[in-house]
């Protein structure tokens, strides 16, 4: 599959991270995150699957059904390495519980062939809802009923939150929220999809996961990362085809770009479980072998590059209390984003949230 080239110009500039020097700051509103893939997707240029999408729902199985009890705690990982962090690949409980149960578990690995730990959380799916937040620079558009700030009525429940994809342009994908086609599904195109009862899912779109009467959401980025439990092809592929990325110590567009990377991802596993990981130095080879290595079965990339990557929980004193920055926890010491970001009303990207699922 041949690589298309991209301009380095639509990388993060302008902010700093420990020794980096990346030139003058910029405001949130003009960054632009990472630049795209160069995969190809089948119907990327397909008029007739455009307009499908805009207009006719393909039929497909029914959305994930929460059973309302929470799934067994994950097994501990085996490390791919004997170096790494203190208690690497046990996992620590994090967030606030939902009716008494661990929401949310997290632990370190790590990746193999690596040096720095990534982060990993596993999400107890059954317990939990899923929303798409948007934003005016991803997907753009709007106004959006659920954007930054997150709102008091919704912080009463929130749990955990993440990073969604590239920029739509960049995202060779599409965005469905609200009802609207923001941006047209892509056939093939890796998808987080949820669902009304709050469930989630991924997978290719038009294969693993489809559109019906229940999706309220739909984010897709490049291709799978992650398919029937092992890394893809296109994970092995050239790494430029995962996204342009900031140099070694610079995000400057004249800093040639390196492999190993920060990079995000997300993916479900076979009983439901939705797995998140992130890290300083990765590869999409390696973070899909994270995913893998935590159960994953379907799994995507999320945005790339310093700057974006965040998974944070909220611990609040009540049960009923507020999330907030005062409360919340990074996943990993090093993201640059943290609790805080979410309740940014000048935070413009996409988001997730994960929330307390009501009883019944």
């Amino acid at each position: 599959m041949r690589a298309i080239g991209l301009s380095r110009s639509a990388r993060t500039r302008g902010l700093p991270l420990g020794g980096w020097l990346l030139g003058p700051v910029i405001t949130v509103a003009a960054l632009s995150g990472c630049a795209g893939t160069a995969l190809a997707h089948p119907a990327a240029s397909d008029p007739g699957h455009r307009a499908a999408s805009r207009s006719a729902r393909p039929s497909a199985s029914p959305s994930p059904k929460p059973s309302g009890i929470g799934l067994p705690a994950p097994a501990a990982l085996t490390p791919f390495t004997s170096r790494g962090p203190a208690r690497q690949g046990s996992w620590q409980p994090a967030g606030r519980r939902v009716r008494g149960q661990v929401a949310v578990y997290e632990t370190r690995l790590v990746p193999p062939g690596g040096t720095l730990p990534a982060g990993i959380a596993w999400m107890n799916s059954p317990l939990l809802a899923a929303r798409l937040y948007s934003g005016s620079i991803s997907p753009g558009g709007g106004p959006y009923r659920f954007t930054a700030p997150i709102q008091p009525a919704q912080a009463a429940s929130v749990v955990a939150a993440f990073n969604g994809g590239f920029k739509m342009p960049d995202s060779h994908g599409g965005y469905y929220t609200q009802g609207r086609v923001i941006d047209p599904l892509r056939r093939g195109a890796a998808s987080l999809v949820i669902y009304a009862n709050g469930s989630v899912n991924i997978g290719a779109w038009g294969t693993d996961v489809r559109m019906t009467s229940a999706v309220v959401g739909v984010r897709q980025n490049l291709v799978p990362l992650v398919a029937d439990g092992q890394p893809t092809a296109a994970a092995r592929g050239p790494w430029q085809a995962w996204g342009n990325t900031c140099g070694a110590n610079s995000c400057a567009a004249s800093v040639p770009g390196i492999d190993h990377q920060w990079r995000s991802g997300v993916g479900i596993t076979a009983d439901g479980a939705l797995v998140y990981a992130t890290g300083p130095g990765l590869d999409p080879l390696q973070l899909a072998r994270l995913l893998v290595r935590a159960g994953v079965i379907r799994g995507m990339q999320l945005d790339i590059n310093p700057y974006w990557p965040v998974f944070a929980t909220y611990d609040p004193v009540t049960p009923h209390g507020l999330a907030a920055p005062s409360n919340g926890h990074r996943l990993l010491p090093g993201t640059i984003q943290g609790p805080a970001t979410f309740f940014q009303p000048s935070w413009a990207r996409d988001f997730i949230t994960m929330s307390v699922r009501p009883a019944g």
